[in-house]
């Protein structure tokens, strides 16, 4: 394997490491305690400490498949006919698309449901940019869609499309132009007469949330988005990171989350640091060919002259 490909391989792999990363910590409780206090109605003015204990079970976290007929999964309990969430290996269903992370919530608001409390389903997603192949809200479109038909069998039967349950698609957009939320849901126009038809409205909800490159100031207005972006931050070492997480918005730092940012800021520092080794290199080779000597290119890239031989050395091969 040449040296161009074992390099794409190690910052695809970087990447990918980090993408888990940075999902896992999306998935932390208390994170999404954070998020949904500033996107759900029924939570707004909560202390997100208290709407931990709302959300059901752990997420699921890039293990449900996005694709019609593979979301559910059916199983056998004592005789009786089970549909839930798929979340079989990924090794089985490898090369699917899947929820980064998805969950139930149980409501405060009073109405149908368990415990008198009624659910809605909840799914995250993270984007490092704004993709250039599609719009983001196509994509929203697609999986809050999914989430709502996935739901018959298994949250709702037959025909029964009252039970159907209020579902949220949050997409966290980062390294955009500005901070910015937008929130996109069903209208209803009367456009002749006054006929009220029945049904929820409020089924299909989606968040879309852009994080600026830099930082802003700890501010109500900007107070998730100040979260999100040192949650995510390329730039934040580890212990800024955890400082602003625990002093501005009194979050307990728990081992798991640690190790998290941690490890997410070491891959960060990784990334970072190939980007710009494969830089230099680039560099050294292309003033290599326009006939520099290595004493030269030392003095401009600020590398010995050992050093800018062996990438010579190590690249040539790659040119012949």
């Amino acid at each position: 394997m040449d040296t161009e490909i074992k390099n794409a391989v190690s910052a695809a792999d970087q990447d990918a490491q980090y993408d888990d990363r940075a999902k896992r910590l999306l998935g932390n409780k208390t994170i999404l305690a954070h998020i949904l206090v500033k996107t759900v109605d029924e939570f707004r003015g909560m202390d997100p400490k208290d709407v931990v204990s709302y959300i059901e079970g752990e997420p699921f976290i890039s293990v449900v498949p996005v694709e019609p007929g593979l979301t559910n999964a059916k199983k056998e309990e004592a005789g009786q006919r089970i549909v839930g969430f798929n979340t079989e290996n990924s090794e089985i269903n490898e090369g699917l698309v899947r929820f980064d992370i998805v969950f139930y919530v149980r409501t405060p608001s009073a109405g149908g449901g368990k415990d008198g409390l009624s659910q809605i389903i909840v799914n995250a997603e993270a984007q490092k940019d704004a993709p250039t192949e599609y719009n983001v809200l196509n994509r929203a479109i697609f999986y809050v869609s999914r989430l709502v038909s996935s739901q018959k069998e298994r949250d709702f039967v037959n025909t029964n499309y009252d039970d159907i349950k209020r579902v949220f698609s949050i997409w966290i957009c980062m390294n955009m132009s500005q901070n910015s939320m937008n929130y996109v849901h069903l209208t209803n126009d009367s456009l002749l007469g006054s006929y009220e038809w029945g049904g929820k409205i409020d089924l299909l909800n989606i968040v879309l949330i852009g994080l600026s490159q830099e930082l802003p100031d700890h501010d109500e207005k900007y107070e998730l988005h100040r979260l999100l972006g040192a949650l995510l931050s390329k730039k934040l070492t580890s212990d800024e990171k955890l400082n602003i997480i625990e002093t501005e918005y009194d979050i307990p730092i728990e081992d798991s989350l640690r190790k998290d940012v941690s490890v997410m800021c070491n891959l960060s520092q990784g990334i970072r640091e190939d980007a710009t080794d494969e830089a230099n290199a680039k560099i050294i080779m292309n003033m290599h060919r326009d006939g520099y000597s290595s004493e030269q290119i030392a003095r401009i890239v600020e590398k010995t002259i050992d050093e800018v031989e062996a990438v010579i050395k190590k690249r040539e091969p790659v040119l012949a």
